[in-house]
Protein backbone atom coordinates (compact mmCIF):
# COMPACT_ATOMS: atom_id res chain seq x y z
CA UNK A 1 0.00 0.00 0.00
CA UNK A 2 2.78 2.27 1.21
CA UNK A 3 4.44 1.74 -2.24
CA UNK A 4 1.03 2.52 -4.39
CA UNK A 5 1.07 5.95 -2.20
CA UNK A 6 4.30 6.47 -3.51
CA UNK A 7 3.80 5.96 -6.76
CA UNK A 8 0.22 8.78 -6.48
CA UNK A 9 3.26 11.49 -5.10
CA UNK A 10 5.45 10.98 -7.73
CA UNK A 11 3.27 10.66 -10.40
CA UNK A 12 1.69 13.96 -9.19
CA UNK A 13 4.79 15.93 -8.59
CA UNK A 14 5.67 15.40 -12.32
CA UNK A 15 2.63 16.16 -13.47
CA UNK A 16 2.22 19.37 -12.12
CA UNK A 17 5.82 20.43 -12.60
CA UNK A 18 4.93 19.64 -16.26
CA UNK A 19 1.84 21.79 -15.97
CA UNK A 20 3.36 24.39 -14.28
CA UNK A 21 6.66 24.60 -16.70
CA UNK A 22 3.90 25.01 -19.80
CA UNK A 23 2.17 27.75 -18.24
CA UNK A 24 5.15 29.70 -17.18
CA UNK A 25 5.98 29.09 -20.71
CA UNK A 26 2.45 30.08 -22.15
CA UNK A 27 3.25 33.77 -20.31
CA UNK A 28 -0.35 32.53 -17.37
CA UNK A 29 0.13 34.71 -14.05
CA UNK A 30 0.49 32.73 -10.80
CA UNK A 31 -2.92 31.84 -10.71
CA UNK A 32 -2.82 30.26 -13.93
CA UNK A 33 0.07 28.43 -13.71
CA UNK A 34 -1.11 26.99 -10.04
CA UNK A 35 -4.29 26.19 -12.06
CA UNK A 36 -2.82 24.22 -14.80
CA UNK A 37 -0.78 22.32 -12.82
CA UNK A 38 -3.90 21.60 -10.64
CA UNK A 39 -5.59 20.70 -13.38
CA UNK A 40 -2.70 18.52 -14.90
CA UNK A 41 -1.68 16.36 -12.23
CA UNK A 42 -5.33 15.76 -10.42
CA UNK A 43 -8.17 15.37 -13.55
CA UNK A 44 -6.56 12.47 -15.00
CA UNK A 45 -7.89 10.58 -11.22
CA UNK A 46 -10.85 12.56 -10.94
CA UNK A 47 -12.32 11.69 -14.22
CA UNK A 48 -11.36 7.83 -13.78
CA UNK A 49 -13.51 7.70 -10.53
CA UNK A 50 -16.61 9.63 -12.09
CA UNK A 51 -16.42 6.59 -14.34
CA UNK A 52 -16.49 3.60 -11.90
CA UNK A 53 -18.89 5.94 -9.35
CA UNK A 54 -16.28 6.64 -6.89
CA UNK A 55 -17.90 10.00 -5.74
CA UNK A 56 -16.47 12.27 -4.84
CA UNK A 57 -12.65 11.90 -6.22
CA UNK A 58 -10.38 10.47 -4.08
CA UNK A 59 -8.42 13.97 -5.40
CA UNK A 60 -10.96 15.97 -4.28
CA UNK A 61 -11.63 14.26 -1.21
CA UNK A 62 -7.95 13.72 0.23
CA UNK A 63 -6.65 17.19 0.49
CA UNK A 64 -2.67 15.61 0.55
CA UNK A 65 -2.93 14.83 -3.26
CA UNK A 66 -4.22 18.72 -3.70
CA UNK A 67 -2.11 20.20 -1.29
CA UNK A 68 1.22 17.68 -2.86
CA UNK A 69 0.26 19.45 -5.75
CA UNK A 70 0.14 22.97 -5.11
CA UNK A 71 3.83 22.43 -3.25
CA UNK A 72 5.10 21.03 -6.72
CA UNK A 73 4.03 23.94 -9.56
CA UNK A 74 4.68 26.41 -6.32
CA UNK A 75 8.28 24.74 -6.33
CA UNK A 76 8.50 25.28 -10.11
CA UNK A 77 7.50 28.86 -10.03
CA UNK A 78 10.10 29.95 -7.24
CA UNK A 79 12.89 27.64 -9.11
CA UNK A 80 11.81 27.87 -12.86
CA UNK A 81 15.40 29.07 -14.05
CA UNK A 82 17.22 25.89 -12.38
CA UNK A 83 14.46 23.47 -13.70
CA UNK A 84 14.09 24.91 -17.12
CA UNK A 85 17.79 23.96 -17.63
CA UNK A 86 17.08 20.58 -17.71
CA UNK A 87 17.00 19.91 -21.76
CA UNK A 88 13.41 18.40 -22.41
CA UNK A 89 12.30 18.96 -18.87
CA UNK A 90 8.38 19.28 -19.50
CA UNK A 91 8.65 16.55 -21.44
CA UNK A 92 10.48 13.86 -19.18
CA UNK A 93 8.00 15.36 -15.86
CA UNK A 94 5.35 14.25 -18.20
CA UNK A 95 6.48 11.27 -19.33
CA UNK A 96 7.08 10.04 -15.89
CA UNK A 97 3.59 11.30 -14.93
CA UNK A 98 1.93 9.19 -18.21
CA UNK A 99 3.68 6.36 -16.69
CA UNK A 100 2.79 6.28 -12.96
CA UNK A 101 -0.72 7.75 -13.62
CA UNK A 102 -1.03 4.24 -16.09
CA UNK A 103 0.01 1.79 -13.80
CA UNK A 104 -2.27 3.66 -10.52
CA UNK A 105 -5.16 3.52 -12.78
CA UNK A 106 -5.15 0.34 -14.79
CA UNK A 107 -4.03 -1.54 -10.72
CA UNK A 108 -7.06 0.26 -9.38
CA UNK A 109 -9.56 -0.99 -12.06
CA UNK A 110 -7.64 -4.99 -10.63
CA UNK A 111 -8.28 -3.82 -7.61
CA UNK A 112 -12.22 -3.35 -7.67
CA UNK A 113 -12.16 -6.73 -9.28
CA UNK A 114 -12.86 -5.63 -13.47
CA UNK A 115 -11.63 -8.49 -15.59
CA UNK A 116 -12.31 -6.92 -18.54
CA UNK A 117 -8.79 -6.08 -20.25
CA UNK A 118 -10.53 -3.42 -22.35
CA UNK A 119 -11.62 -1.62 -18.97
CA UNK A 120 -7.97 -2.07 -17.43
CA UNK A 121 -6.61 -0.41 -20.10
CA UNK A 122 -9.55 2.05 -20.53
CA UNK A 123 -8.90 3.71 -17.03
CA UNK A 124 -5.12 3.35 -17.18
CA UNK A 125 -5.63 5.59 -20.07
CA UNK A 126 -7.90 7.85 -19.04
CA UNK A 127 -5.84 8.21 -15.57
CA UNK A 128 -2.60 8.65 -17.02
CA UNK A 129 -3.57 11.22 -20.36
CA UNK A 130 -6.83 12.95 -18.78
CA UNK A 131 -4.29 15.65 -17.09
CA UNK A 132 -2.42 16.08 -20.12
CA UNK A 133 -5.52 16.73 -22.32
CA UNK A 134 -7.21 19.26 -19.95
CA UNK A 135 -3.34 21.11 -19.93
CA UNK A 136 -3.37 21.61 -23.76
CA UNK A 137 -6.89 22.48 -23.98
CA UNK A 138 -6.80 25.01 -21.51
CA UNK A 139 -3.35 26.44 -23.46
CA UNK A 140 -5.07 26.33 -26.75
CA UNK A 141 -2.62 23.23 -27.69
CA UNK A 142 -3.87 19.87 -29.79
CA UNK A 143 -3.50 17.40 -27.17
CA UNK A 144 -0.48 15.15 -27.57
CA UNK A 145 -2.40 12.13 -27.70
CA UNK A 146 -4.04 13.64 -31.09
CA UNK A 147 -0.98 14.36 -32.12
CA UNK A 148 1.10 12.32 -34.09
CA UNK A 149 3.38 11.91 -31.45
CA UNK A 150 3.56 8.36 -29.52
CA UNK A 151 1.58 8.87 -26.34
CA UNK A 152 -1.68 7.28 -25.73
CA UNK A 153 0.24 4.23 -27.48
CA UNK A 154 2.48 4.26 -24.61
CA UNK A 155 -0.41 4.00 -22.13
CA UNK A 156 -2.03 1.09 -23.66
CA UNK A 157 0.92 -0.82 -23.94
CA UNK A 158 1.78 -0.51 -20.60
CA UNK A 159 -1.86 -1.43 -19.27
CA UNK A 160 -1.18 -4.44 -21.34
CA UNK A 161 1.71 -4.91 -19.99
CA UNK A 162 0.32 -5.05 -16.26
CA UNK A 163 -2.51 -7.39 -17.41
CA UNK A 164 -0.06 -10.20 -18.60
CA UNK A 165 2.24 -10.36 -15.22
CA UNK A 166 -0.01 -8.84 -12.48
CA UNK A 167 -1.15 -12.89 -11.78
CA UNK A 168 2.34 -13.93 -12.76
CA UNK A 169 4.57 -11.59 -10.83
CA UNK A 170 3.81 -9.47 -7.33
CA UNK A 171 1.33 -6.48 -8.15
CA UNK A 172 4.07 -3.80 -6.91
CA UNK A 173 6.66 -5.75 -9.50
CA UNK A 174 3.53 -5.19 -12.30
CA UNK A 175 3.21 -1.80 -11.60
CA UNK A 176 6.99 -0.83 -12.36
CA UNK A 177 6.87 -2.79 -15.24
CA UNK A 178 3.35 -0.87 -16.76
CA UNK A 179 5.69 2.01 -15.45
CA UNK A 180 9.21 1.37 -17.27
CA UNK A 181 7.14 0.15 -20.55
CA UNK A 182 5.02 3.55 -20.83
CA UNK A 183 8.19 5.73 -19.69
CA UNK A 184 10.69 3.48 -21.96
CA UNK A 185 8.25 4.15 -25.16
CA UNK A 186 7.60 7.37 -24.70
CA UNK A 187 10.73 8.79 -24.17
CA UNK A 188 12.42 6.56 -27.14
CA UNK A 189 8.90 7.95 -29.14
CA UNK A 190 10.88 11.29 -28.57
CA UNK A 191 14.19 10.68 -28.86
CA UNK A 192 14.10 8.64 -32.02
CA UNK A 193 11.50 10.62 -33.29
CA UNK A 194 8.84 7.76 -33.56
CA UNK A 195 5.17 9.28 -34.89
CA UNK A 196 2.21 7.62 -35.64
CA UNK A 197 0.70 8.15 -39.52
CA UNK A 198 -1.28 11.43 -40.08
CA UNK A 199 -4.35 11.07 -42.20
CA UNK A 200 -3.69 13.86 -45.31
CA UNK A 201 -7.03 15.08 -46.54
CA UNK A 202 -7.01 14.88 -50.10
CA UNK A 203 -7.74 18.70 -52.14
CA UNK A 204 -9.46 18.21 -55.48
CA UNK A 205 -9.71 20.83 -57.55
CA UNK A 206 -12.84 21.95 -58.84
CA UNK A 207 -12.52 21.96 -62.99
CA UNK A 208 -15.05 24.84 -64.67
CA UNK A 209 -15.07 24.79 -68.44
CA UNK A 210 -15.98 28.30 -69.61
CA UNK A 211 -17.52 28.31 -72.97
CA UNK A 212 -16.79 31.28 -75.57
Amino acid sequence: MFLIEAFVYIGTIAFAISGSLIAIKKNLDVFGVLLLGLTTALAGGVIRDLMIGNIPPTNLADPQYFLVSLLASIATILFYDKINRFEHGILFSDAIGLGVFTAVGANAAINLDYSQPFLIVAMGLVTGIGGGVLRDVFVREVPLVFRKEIYGIASIAGSIALIFTYEILSPIISLYICLTITLAIRILAVKCKWNVPIVHKKTTVNKRTFNS
